[in-house]
């Protein structure tokens, strides 16, 4: 049985006077924030204020960069260089730290956003263009990648520092990775539900497929999406669930993989 654990949630992702996601009440209840950079959502105003809200929560504060795409919200998937990754995560990882320290906070970590993630579950080349871009401007930055995919793989490759994640109301497919958004059942809205499978996944230290098939695999951190239906009921319950259970919440350490 895993006894401790983090409990991360995308925010920030409003842009302008248009309003996403519970930011404030959310904030109170989990250990770690993804603060998006701008390009899938987020502006200025919007990263100053989620920022700001972590630091005065005592949350930690992550850069959720993801593709330039606004009206998709980085959910459609682009065809971009390595070159391009690099440097796409970079920026946007920049702007975050910009923003954070000038509201008191720091950036600690860094998670891949939407398609941007998804397409570096499946090819570690991308995923290590991405890391690269972030580690060239904080070598000591925590990457937080979705276990068991090619992420893992890459951020160990590259003896980052890292956090592997699992996702609270996400399905997963055979492979271990997310079913399509599209597809029946892919996005779990029962509370009850949410809670037995995370507590099963910590209890035998794997991920549970759809399918009921268990995947050995390195947890550290449960996301909770911030845009989802319910989505701050679903992250009380959870984490009366886990208190109940004997399972602390705090940050992750971010331990430096030994992979290189």
């Amino acid at each position: 049985m895993i006894t401790r654990i983090d409990l991360n949630a995308d925010m920030g992702e409003g842009f302008g006077p248009w309003a996403m996601g519970a930011d404030r009440a959310l904030l109170q209840v989990i250990t770690s924030s993804n603060i998006a950079c701008g390009f899938h959502a987020g502006d200025p105003d919007v990263m100053a204020t989620a920022m700001a809200q972590a630091v005065e929560n005592n949350v930690g504060i992550g850069a959720h960069p993801g593709l330039p795409d606004l009206q998709g919200f980085g959910r459609r998937r682009m065809q971009i260089s390595l070159p391009e990754a690099r440097n796409l995560v970079a920026y946007q990882l920049g702007a975050a730290q910009a923003m954070a320290r000038s509201v008191g906070g720091q950036v600690r970590h860094l998670k891949l956003h939407g398609a941007l993630a998804n397409m570096a579950t499946q090819d570690e080349a991308l995923a290590r263009a991405c890391f690269e871009g972030a580690l060239a401007v904080d070598p000591d930055i925590i990457l937080m990648v979705i276990s068991g995919t090619a992420q893992l793989r890459a951020a160990q490759a590259l003896g980052a520092r890292l956090a592997c994640e699992i996702f609270a109301d996400r399905a997963y497919t055979e492979d271990g990775v997310l079913m399509d958004r599209q597809l029946p059942g892919a996005v779990i809205h029962d509370e009850d539900q949410i809670c037995t499978r995370i507590l099963a996944m910590l209890r035998a230290g794997a991920i549970i497929t759809a399918k009921g098939t268990h995947l050995p695999a390195q947890i550290d951190t449960i996301c909770l999406h911030g845009d989802t239906q319910g989505a701050v009921a679903i992250a009380r319950t959870l984490r009366s669930a886990l208190l109940d259970a004997g399972v602390m919440l705090q940050r992750f350490d971010g331990a430096r993989s030994t992979g290189r």
